[in-house]
């Protein structure tokens, strides 16, 4: 493990009392550690964290495919039940070599990357897809369901080295944009260029029509909007659908939804949590927040579009004097960064959120046969185990203490859920803090700055400014999908982190606040495509701001006020 020897070493923890900390070597300590709030905030499971999530082997592809110079491994660490992960740097005279290829080779990449993917990943994916969905788990034997569950480990896998393909292609587009029209515009605001960063055709604002369409059905018919009105509960409602031919014909209509955009959950990171497709209860739920707040979809998306209009064409007359060499520059830059960007998105609802719900429903078919067999009482158990436990216990069910494992690793996540866990362990370097790229997506260096710096002032929570605009209401802390039910039209929702699957939240509330993420977080990116304001990475705001507490979010200056 190589260490980055010039660099400056800023601060160190590497455990305490109140929060110890193991370490398997010297070298471990040596790297910064940071808490993976923005993927996995709660305590991961035993088979998540072997199956090395979005981290391990796929990054290490990553930095050995573009030869990048800001790092060779991307190393995960289960501390106290919580996810850490490392970026490992290469020495210097390595990443010095490293950086010339990388600039040379990725503007092709970016170039190319559309067709690439339209033509050869994306059918790559959906035949993978195809395979797993269409397998006969009901009739394959145990042993044939975990040649299934390896083959679903390398579809996994390699899916998410196509991952990082695409990320660093339409990162290279996107930052090619953007030194472009900083250096031909230097008075453009991070505002606008926000408001260029809109896709204008993916998968999520398909997932969203298809929700509002559903809504727009209920709305429009008097024994449906009753149903829906009426229930107690989100469960309610579709043993009141099935009561009537119009119910049960609105039931087909909700189960076709979750087949083309119900593999996912409410956190995409992770194979716990129950996907949309095994249960419609969360689809009938987010119909009915759409109903209350009567959410417009085309308004949203028409408003999106124009301010992305609006400030394409600001920047255009700002270019008007220009040579016409700089404008062709201009416009090839924003041509390129435009038709990249509907990949962020879609990366997501293909790998973060398509991947890994398979994975689940893979493991799932598994577990079945196992509980037959006597080996789990619940299917659920399995992701207690690691995926080499799960192996042994397989093979050997009479003498591997496959049961206690199991149990074990249940005390000890619900002892991790008692703890608080740190931002960060180990070494903080000049390196890690103000060179590395990646870790600004968890909001760094600002949340280390806030940390090593004054003393926060009373009624105020610092974050990043995410999404400008200063408003004042009411807190809504969520701290699960189950609350989504208890949020009310125009109030601040204050919570963890978001995904995709918590985009139906926006249409309700006024402003978004969140502990986690940067300012390319997925709770940054959606309140500006929302246009409300947003503060994002401040790290405690769940811990100091309480439900119905009054408060300001100016998430121009990243600043959030208790007024009381």
């Amino acid at each position: 493990m190589a260490i980055h020897d010039s660099s400056k070493v800023l601060a160190k923890f590497h455990g305490d009392e109140k929060f110890p900390v193991e370490w398997e070597n010297e070298d471990e300590k040596k790297l910064f550690w940071f808490y993976d709030d923005n993927h996995v905030p709660f305590p991961v499971s035993p088979m998540y964290f072997s199956l090395n999530g979005w981290w391990g082997p796929t990054c290490e592809y990553l930095f050995q495919r573009f030869d990048v110079d800001s790092g060779q491994q991307w190393l995960g660490k289960r501390i106290n039940g919580y996810l850490y992960t490392a970026i490992v740097p290469r020495a210097e005279k390595d990443a010095a070599e490293a950086g010339k290829y990388y600039g040379w080779i990725m503007s092709t990449y970016a170039t190319n990357f559309t067709e690439w993917w339209e033509n050869r990943y994306l059918p790559e994916i959906l035949r993978n897809f195809e395979y797993i969905d269409n397998f006969d788990a009901e009739n394959a034997t145990l042993q044939e369901l975990m040649i299934y569950l390896e083959e679903a480990i390398d579809i996994q896998e390699r899916h998410f080295r196509l991952h990082w393909i695409l990320n660093w292609a339409q990162f290279a587009a996107s930052m090619g944009f953007v030194g472009v029209a900083k250096q031909l515009v230097p008075d453009v605001t991070e505002d606008t260029l926000g408001k260029v960063n809109v896709s204008r055709k993916d998968r999520n604002w398909d997932s969203l029509k298809g929700l509002w369409e559903l809504k727009e059905k209920v709305k429009g018919d008097a024994e449906l909007k009753k149903i829906f009105e009426s229930a107690t509960s989100p469960a309610d409602i579709e043993p009141k659908l099935k009561e009537s031919a119009k119910g049960k014909e609105f039931i087909s209509a909700v189960r076709k939804y979750a087949e083309e955009f119900g593999y996912k959950a409410i956190y995409t990171h992770e194979y716990v949590f129950p996907l949309y497709v095994e249960d419609q209860k969360q689809i009938y739920d987010q119909i009915g927040n759409y109903l209350a707040s009567d959410f417009d979809y085309h308004a949203v998306y028409n408003k999106s579009i124009k301010e992305q209009d609006e400030a394409i064409a600001w920047l255009r007359d700002k270019l008007k004097d220009k040579s016409a060499e700089e404008k062709k520059q201009f416009e090839e830059a924003l041509d390129l960064h435009l038709r990249m960007f509907p990949l962020t998105p879609d990366h997501h609802f293909y790998m973060d959120q398509g991947t890994f719900a398979r994975m689940r429903l893979v493991l799932l078919r598994v577990a079945r046969k196992m509980v037959k067999a006597g080996m789990l009482d619940d299917p659920e158990d399995i992701f207690m185990l690691e995926h080499e436990q799960l192996r042994r216990y397989v093979g050997d069910p009479e003498n591997y203490p496959g049961r206690k494992l199991i149990a074990d690793a249940k005390a000890s996540i619900e002892k991790a859920k008692k703890i608080q866990p740190r931002d960060w362990v180990g070494t903080v370097t000049e390196w890690n803090m103000y060179q590395e790229p990646y870790h600004t997506l968890w909001g760094y260096p600002e949340k280390f700055e806030r940390e090593s710096g004054p003393a926060a002032v009373k009624g105020e929570v610092k974050g990043l400014g995410a999404s400008p605009g200063v408003v004042e209401g009411t807190a809504r802390v969520v701290k699960s999908p189950a609350q989504f039910d208890e949020v009310q039209n125009g109030e601040i929702m204050v919570c963890i982190m978001t995904n995709p699957a918590w985009v139906v939240v926006f249409s309700k509330i006024k402003a978004v606040v969140t502990d986690s993420g940067g300012v390319l977080s997925h709770s940054a990116v959606v309140a500006r495509e929302f246009m409300i304001p947003g503060v994002v990475g401040t790290g405690s705001a769940t811990r100091q701001i309480k439900t119905g507490d009054r408060i300001r979010v100016d998430g121009d200056n990243g600043l959030v006020t208790i007024l009381g």
